[in-house]
């Protein structure tokens, strides 16, 4: 019997290792066997026959239907060959898109392998090398599924046996889209510095090389510098540039004027929505490219309200009039029922910056997230705190900007919030609620983690920040986008929605995609209640700094600066929404100095800012015939009262 056991064993045993030898065959034979059939059913593109695709008319709309611009495919396709392409411009495109190519067969599987641990943990990465992309260039074909993957990997390795690495850089080179309308490596010198590419600086090359994963980004200056550094780290890296080398380089400082690298769709601070509309379209959940939207003539309809955007530029150039030439200012509206971007301006044309992707300390206007925070963790609106000033916190003094309140030295959280009561809120922050969760409140409404690699609420080295948030100071860096959408996620009880420029694209062939609703309650299952309370706290803000609107719209209004010294600001702010639309208003400069008006009066909050926020919001509720609608009425829950500072 003991035999017949052990011989059962045996044959169990022997059946589990041909099972086993089979599986880990299939395992191997059915991906090569697939490679092989793949590998003979894929066309390797032909570079001459994509160079000379002809592009369609991308079309933008405004939100009512009518027509913003059309975008014509100005650039050219102008070719090179591969004896014109200078060493430093190849270097500066492998460091930036592919170090491996002159060696690797059309794929990187290093590069493969991270990009997909990268999506795994959460992230995003393409992972693809220069003869991948130039095949999904090619094709047309962007679909982020496994299949189109596999297809384009195959079809590389294809492209990389059938012709030379010197073909393939140069077809890639010959079609790559650089932005600025330029197709091809010749029209984005052009098109970026005016030069022909065997004047490249070692600098230059690094800039146009980085631009190739974000053309639409080509006016965006913070993103510009990111990449060139990016770029140029890994030429030394490659020792393609020595570190002796680099120190001599600086980032190119601008690029030529717009008008003259391609003729401007639009003027003035329109063009700064294109800009933005383009970036949007290369996202998710849209993902396609200006190449791509040109080859299938997209029509893009987007959230701008023309009434809206002729009202911010009105109430822009009336209240600058006059103003000194190095103030700048930027306008974001949004509709905090969609997320849609109703009005925009960040600048007033070409070769200027960007100010309202531009990353600023939000100062006062930033104290909403502190209460925020406080109503997270069950303080409310009525809650104590001293409001003495200077109060000293780790060695930091803090001090308010009046010297004294009606509410005396102990004020409700309420009455800080109207009063901007910086010791107060520094107090809160250190003693109860912690510098990280305002972070977290702010991030839940709908401020970014990050911009371009910069941390936004981060302290040094990236850890929790430091007693400034609680007055937008230090480290605390918002854009005025990211403001606009945060308050706009108050203003829809607490509901955030991502702020975005386009509502809806529809193809050539008819297909149409519209964005879906992202809306999420933003501060967990109490998000209204909160909302709600911040808002009520708010709504004296208007009267309080004579910015009322003229047909009584509830509102709620916070204004802020963040002070230089005991009496000039850096930056000033005015923020506020009603319950259709939320606008945030930046008046600063290029530089962290003191500004001041015609008059060389400080400005404030409820100065310049204001008065473009009152105008702009009056101007645009009449001309939309915007009935009035009230903000909930909120309960308070739990007040608690604490002691003054330690």
């Amino acid at each position: 019997m003991a035999e017949q056991g052990d011989s059962k064993k045996k044959r169990d045993w022997r059946r589990i290792r041909r099972t086993c030898y089979v599986l880990v065959s299939a395992a191997f034979l059915v991906p090569v066997a697939a490679f092989v059939i793949t590998y003979f059913l894929v066309d390797v593109p032909d570079p001459d026959a994509i160079a000379s695709q002809e592009t369609q008319t991308v079309s933008l709309y405004y939100a009512d239907g009518s027509k913003m611009v059309d975008i014509a495919p100005e650039g050219t396709r102008s070719k090179v060959s591969y004896e014109q392409i200078p060493d430093v411009v190849k270097h500066a495109v492998f460091a930036a898109e592919d170090a491996t190519f002159e060696e690797n067969a059309g794929f990187d599987v290093k590069s493969i392998v991270r990009a997909v641990w990268i999506q795994l943990s959460g992230g995003h990465s393409g992972g693809s090398g220069i003869t991948q992309q130039y095949v999904k260039q090619a094709t047309g074909d962007d679909a982020p599924n496994l299949g189109r993957k596999w297809t384009e990997l195959v079809a590389a390795f294809k492209m990389n046996n059938e012709r030379s690495k010197e073909d393939i850089l140069t077809a890639y080179l010959n079609t790559v889209y650089f932005g600025r309308g330029a197709y091809g490596v010749r029209a984005g010198a052009q098109a970026y510095f005016g030069k022909e590419l065997d004047q490249l600086t070692p600098s230059e090359a690094a800039q146009l090389a980085g631009m190739i994963q974000g053309p639409s980004k080509s006016e965006d200056a913070a993103y510009r510098l990111w990449r060139w550094q990016n770029v140029m780290q890994q030429m030394v890296d490659k020792s393609w540039l020595s570190t002796s080398e680099r120190s001599d380089f600086t980032a190119p400082p601008a690029l030529i004027d717009r008008d003259k690298a391609r003729p401007t769709s639009l003027s003035g601070p329109r063009q700064a929505i294109e800009d933005q509309v383009l970036d949007e379209l290369a996202q998710q959940p849209f993902g396609l490219t200006e190449d791509q939207a040109e080859r299938q003539g997209v029509k893009i309809y987007t959230t701008v309200d023309p009434k809206a955007q002729d009202a911010a530029e009105q109430a822009v150039n009336s209240v600058m009039n006059g103003q000194p030439r190095s103030l700048r200012q930027a306008l974001v509206a949004v509709n905090p029922k969609t997320g849609g971007i109703t009005a925009y301006w960040g600048n007033s044309g070409p070769g200027t910056t960007d100010n309202a992707q531009t990353l600023q300390q939000p100062g006062t206007a930033f104290q909403p997230f502190d209460l925020v925070a406080a109503l997270q963790q069950g303080i409310g609106t009525s809650s104590v705190f001293s409001s003495a000033s200077p109060q000293t916190f780790d060695a930091r003094q803090i001090t308010n900007a009046e010297g004294s309140y009606p509410c005396k030295s102990s004020c409700t959280l309420a009455q800080a919030l109207q009063y901007s009561i910086s010791t107060e809120f520094a107090n809160l922050v250190y003693n109860r609620v912690s510098t990280k969760a305002v972070a977290d409140a702010a991030h839940q409404a709908g401020v970014p983690g990050e911009v371009d690699g910069t941390k936004l609420l981060a302290g040094e080295n990236g850890g929790n920040p430091d007693i400034n948030i609680a007055n937008g100071g230090g480290s605390t860096q918002v854009r005025p986008i990211d403001l606009a959408a945060a308050y706009a996620t108050l203003a829809a009880d607490g509901q955030r929605r991502s702020p975005h420029f386009i509502s809806k694209i529809t193809f050539g062939d008819g297909r149409s995609f519209e964005r879906p609703d992202d809306a999420a309650a933003a501060f967990g299952p109490n998000s209204q209640q909160i909302a709600d309370s911040v808002t009520a706290a708010l709504a004296n803000g208007a009267q309080q700094n004579a910015l009322g609107l003229a047909d009584k719209w509830p509102t709620a209004v916070k204004t802020g600066a963040q002070p230089l010294d005991g009496h000039d600001n850096a930056k000033a702010w005015t923020v506020g929404y009603t319950r259709s639309l939320a606008a945030s208003v930046w008046v600063g400069s290029d530089r962290y100095e003191p500004i001041r008006d015609k008059d060389g009066n400080p400005i404030v909050g409820s100065g310049l800012p204001g008065k473009i926020w009152q105008a702009f919001m009056n101007t645009y509720l009449k001309a939309a015939g915007t009935p009035p609608e009230s903000f909930p009425t909120t309960v308070e829950h739990n007040p608690t009262t604490t002691p003054s500072a330690r």
